[in-house]
């Protein structure tokens, strides 16, 4: 995810099926395989699920204010996407996935010998180095804002609900976006529409599909490495039938829970950067299945590249310095990328 890439020419899909061992790109570093590194520790406590219906309650707003400084994320219920319109949503997301290859291709992100990767599409993340560990999924991005910019030529047509299924998504998810980020605002006692004033009309907002084969080495291999994202938040919608995100507290990992009908929702770098550090961005990964292929879909909201991210003015005083020197979320996102492809975060750089 550098600069400049190197394409990987089949989907992990196409691996999947083919292979009885990944191939050793995807193996985990020798000194990284110790036995049980991949299994969750016993949880010190719940995960809170927090009722977005409720946050202007104050019990409900403490549980908010609990679950992101404790672990950076919540599960949300009452979010205002009915069960009918996930279901939908999780419905289409696996009906492409489970096309022909070939099919799936005509979404492409790698197009043009001139132009091999693209953000945009369906197939493999950039690739930095020759050397960089990969991931055992496939994933379909495609961008939901600004709604002007969405580029239908990588949106499926089939089956044939998915775009207005996504549309309608989308639309549901920005409402979420923007009632959890004033509901921040609140905790850290500054003006309730400051995050969300942020958002320009330029500002990204990626819906990203993630498909995970079942791995015939789980224990050696990552569906995705610990990363944190780099955005402001992001609205996660998980397959309810099968587990793999994990959530890194104190330095042990810790398995998420899955309930239907229920987002996970957590902060990212530019929000840790924004808040001043009061709440932090969480370290995650997802942890691969030998017997079953799991689904995800996660909306990533950002702020526009010309931003200069830095702490909220609110939340700056003598007594209260600045935690992260400032930058152009531009630069921001060309670090991620960076470090990301290194399996190191970025973000800890910018610390003063």
């Amino acid at each position: 995810m550098a600069a400049s890439g190197v394409t990987v020419t089949k989907t992990v899909q196409e691996l999947a099926a083919a292979v009885e061992e990944p191939p050793s790109r995807y193996l985990r570093p020798e000194q990284d395989r110790q036995a049980g590194l991949l299994t969750a520790d016993e949880m010190p406590e719940p995960i809170p699920l927090v009722d977005l219906s409720l946050l202007t309650d104050a019990g409900e707003a403490d549980k908010l204010r609990a679950a992101l400084q404790t672990w950076g994320l919540f599960l949300a219920t009452n979010h205002g996407i009915e069960d009918s319109l996930m279901d939908a949503m999780m419905s289409a997301s696996r009906e492409f996935c489970r096309q022909p290859i070939e099919e799936k291709k005509k979404c492409s992100n790698q197009v043009e010998a001139s132009k091999p990767f693209e953000v945009e599409g369906y197939g493999n993340d950039k690739i930095g180095s020759q050397d960089q560990i990969l991931d055992w999924n496939d994933r379909l991005h495609l961008r939901v804002e600004p709604e002007d910019d969405r580029n239908f030529a990588k949106w499926p047509t089939h089956p044939e609900s998915f775009r207005d299924v996504l549309h309608e998504y989308a639309s549901r998810t920005k409402r979420v976006r923007d009632l959890v980020l004033r509901s921040i605002a609140k905790l850290v006692e500054i003006d309730e529409d400051y995050f969300v004033d942020q958002i320009s009309e330029k500002a990204s907002g990626f819906a990203r599909f993630n498909y995970y084969p079942p791995c015939p080495r789980p224990d050696l291999v990552f569906g995705l490495k610990p990363h944190s994202d780099g955005g402001l938040v992001t609205i996660l919608f998980v397959d309810q039938d099968v587990g793999g995100l994990q959530v890194q507290r104190d330095g042990k990992w810790y398995n998420v829970p899955t309930k239907p009908y229920t987002l996970v929702i957590n902060l990212a770098d530019c929000m840790e950067i924004m808040n001043n550090g009061i709440f932090r961005s969480p370290v995650h990964r997802v942890v691969t299945n030998a017997e079953k292929e799991r689904l995800s879909l996660a909306v990533f909201y950002a702020v526009d590249k010309e931003t200069m991210l830095e702490p909220a003015p609110g939340l700056l005083d003598e007594k209260r310095p600045s935690r992260y020197r400032k930058l152009t979320a531009n630069d921001f996102v060309l670090g991620l990328f960076e470090h990301f492809s290194q399996g190191t975060r970025f973000i800890e750089t910018l610390k003063i």
